[in-house]
C-alpha cells in the first residue's frame, strides 16, 4: 500500500502539563512528512482530523484507512491540498487539477478516487494535505497563492511583520468545517500568531515550510498559563488541541500552513491571551 496512517489519540491539560520533551514530541509533533514515493497520513481525534503529504515518483492513489470504516477515503470527508514543492496535479475521479509551487486545491466529501501525480520525478511535487470530516458535498476548487484573501499583521518592530493568506476558507471556498491558509513572515520577523490564542471551538494543525537549513522553530503551545516548546524543523507539523495556543519563533524568517476544524467556522473567533499574561 502507498498509503500508511498513524493515530493519535486526545490528551487533556492537565495530563500535558506531566508531560517531559519526549512526551510531547511523540504526542503533538508530526515529524515524517514528506517521504518520497508514499501517502503518510496521522489521524487525531481532535475533530477527527488528518494531517498528512502525499509525495509522488509515480502516481499515488489515495486508498481508504482502517479508522474511517468507509469504501472510499473521502466517502464522508472533505480533504484541502497545498502544493509545497514543484508542479504536480490531482487527478480527481478522471479529471486533473494542476498544482504550481504553493496552490491550494479543495476537494469535497465524495470524491472517489484521487491520484497524485509530479510532473517530474526527479523534482516531485510535495503536497501537504488536511482532511476533516464532511456532511455535505461542496465543490472542487483550486486556490492559487494570487488569488488568496490577504492580510497584513505585525510590523518589523516587533519581529512579527507577516502575510496571512486565507486560501480554503469562507468566502472563497464552501466547505463544511475544514478551513486552510498560509502565513509568510517578512525578512527579519520571526514570531508567529502573536498576541497567542486559544479558540476551544476548533483545533488546528500547523506545518512548518521554508525553514532555512540548519535553523529551526521553537513552537509554543499548552494553556496560556502553562506553556510548553516543541523544536521543530523544515516540513514538520504539529498538532493544536484547542484548549492549546500555537504560536512559534524562529531562528531565521519561515512560512507555515494553518489548518483548522472544529464547529466554528468564523476565522476571527479566539480568546486572545496577552503577552504579559503568557507563563
Amino acid at each position: 500500500m502507498s498509503t500508511t496512517f498513524e493515530t493519535r489519540y486526545a490528551s487533556s491539560p492537565q495530563a500535558v502539563k506531566q508531560y517531559d520533551t519526549q512526551q510531547l514530541r511523540d504526542e503533538f509533533l508530526i515529524d515524517d512528512l514528506m517521504q518520497v514515493g508514499k501517502i503518510k497520513l496521522t489521524y487525531t481525534h481532535y475533530d477527527r482530523y488528518i494531517a498528512g503529504s502525499a509525495v509522488p515518483t509515480t502516481d499515488l492513489k489515495l486508498e481508504t484507512i482502517d479508522p474511517l470504516k468507509a469504501d472510499y477515503f473521502l466517502e464522508r470527508r472533505e480533504m484541502g491540498i497545498i502544493n509545497v514543492g514543484a508542479k504536480g496535479s490531482i487527478e480527481i475521479d478522471g479529471a486533473s487539477h494542476e498544482l504550481d509551487h504553493k496552490d491550494a486545491l479543495y476537494i469535497g466529501k465524495g470524491a472517489k478516487e484521487v491520484i497524485f501525480k509530479s510532473d517530474n520525478a526527479k523534482d516531485p511535487a510535495k503536497f501537504y494535505i488536511n482532511s476533516a470530516p464532511a456532511h455535505e458535498s461542496y465543490p472542487i476548487k483550486k486556490v492559487s497563492l494570487a488569488e488568496a484573501n490577504k492580510i497584513e499583521l505585525g510590523s518589523l518592530e516587533t519581529a512579527n511583520h507577516r502575510t496571512v493568506s486565507q486560501m480554503i476558507i469562507g468566502g472563497i471556498v464552501t466547505t463544511c468545517q475544514l478551513q486552510m491558509g498560509m502565513t509568510e513572515l517578512k525578512t527579519g520577523s520571526v514570531w508567529n500568531t502573536m498576541p497567542a490564542h486559544v479558540h476551544d471551538r476548533r483545533m488546528e494543525v500547523y506545518f512548518y515550510l521554508d525553514v532555512p537549513k540548519d535553523q529551526s522553530v521553537c513552537h509554543f503551545m499548552g494553556q496560556p498559563q502553562e506553556t510548553r516548546h516543541i523544536w521543530m524543523q523544515n516540513h514538520q507539523a504539529v498538532i493544536s488541541p484547542p484548549w492549546s495556543i500555537h504560536a512559534g519563533s524562529g531562528t531565521s524568517n519561515y512560512t507555515f500552513i494553518w489548518g483548522m476544524a472544529g464547529e466554528n467556522l468564523d476565522y476571527g473567533d479566539m480568546d486572545v491571551a496577552k503577552i504579559t499574561e503568557l507563563r
